[in-house]
C-alpha cells in the first residue's frame, strides 16, 4: 500500500504537471506579455496562492515540461545494469525519447512549442538553459555513483555535459526542423551523444 507521503508527492507533482500544461497552452498561442500568472491559474483550475506555492513566476511555470523528461532518463541511467555507463547513457536516452504512450508524445510537443517559442522570448530562455545546468549536475551525481572510485571527475563531468548537451543539442534542432516527426528524436539524440562521447575515456 501506498504511504501517505507518497500519495501526496503524486499529487504535487499531478497538480505542478497541469499547471505547466496550462503554461504550455497559452504561451504557445499568445505573446509572452498577453500571458498572466493570472491566466494560467484560471486555465489550470488552481488558486493564485497554489500557483505561486509550485512557481515564483510564469516562465518558471513551464519547467516541468522541460525536467519530467530529464528526470525519467536520469533513473533510466541510475537503474540500468551493466558496468558500461556510457553504453547505459546512451540507451537511456534513446528508450526516454522513444515516446510509447499518447501523453508522451504530447510533452515532447508540447516542449517543441516552447523551445521554438523561447527562441524569441529571453525569459523562457532562462528557464530552459537553469534546467539543462540543474539537469546535468544530477547527471554528473548519477555517473560518479555508478563508476569505480578510482575514476577520475573530469571524465564523468564530460560524460554529463556530453549527455546533456546531446539531448539539448538535438531538441533545439528538431524543434526548428519542421519535417522533424517525433520518431526521428530518439536517433538524433543518440547520435549527438556518440558524436560528443567519442573521445572520452571509457
Amino acid at each position: 500500500m501506498e504511504t501517505r507521503t507518497s500519495l501526496t508527492q503524486r499529487r504535487k507533482a499531478a497538480t505542478e504537471l497541469d499547471i505547466a500544461l496550462a503554461a504550455a497552452r497559452l504561451f504557445s498561442d499568445r505573446t509572452s506579455s498577453d500571458v498572466t500568472v493570472e491566466k494560467i491559474a484560471a486555465a489550470a483550475g488552481v488558486s493564485l496562492r497554489t500557483f505561486y506555492r509550485y512557481f515564483p513566476t510564469k516562465h518558471d511555470a513551464i519547467g516541468p515540461l522541460f525536467t519530467v523528461g530529464a528526470s525519467a532518463w536520469q533513473e533510466a541511467v541510475a537503474g540500468a545494469a551493466g558496468p558500461d555507463v556510457t553504453a547505459a547513457v546512451r540507451d537511456a536516452i534513446h528508450q526516454v525519447l522513444t515516446p510509447g504512450t499518447p501523453s508522451e508524445r504530447e510533452r515532447l510537443t508540447w516542449t517543441r512549442n516552447l523551445i521554438r517559442r523561447a527562441d524569441g522570448d529571453p525569459a523562457l530562455q532562462a528557464v530552459w538553459r537553469k534546467v539543462n545546468a540543474e539537469s546535468e549536475t544530477r547527471l554528473c551525481a548519477i555517473i560518479a555513483d555508478r563508476r569505480p572510485a578510482r575514476a577520475d571527475r573530469l571524465t564523468t563531468r564530460l560524460l554529463a555535459a556530453a549527455a546533456t548537451d546531446a539531448i539539448r543539442v538535438s531538441l533545439e534542432h528538431w524543434a526548428i526542423d519542421t519535417r522533424g516527426a517525433v520518431d526521428r528524436l530518439a536517433g538524433l539524440a543518440t547520435e549527438a551523444f556518440e558524436q560528443l562521447s567519442a573521445g572520452i575515456a571509457r
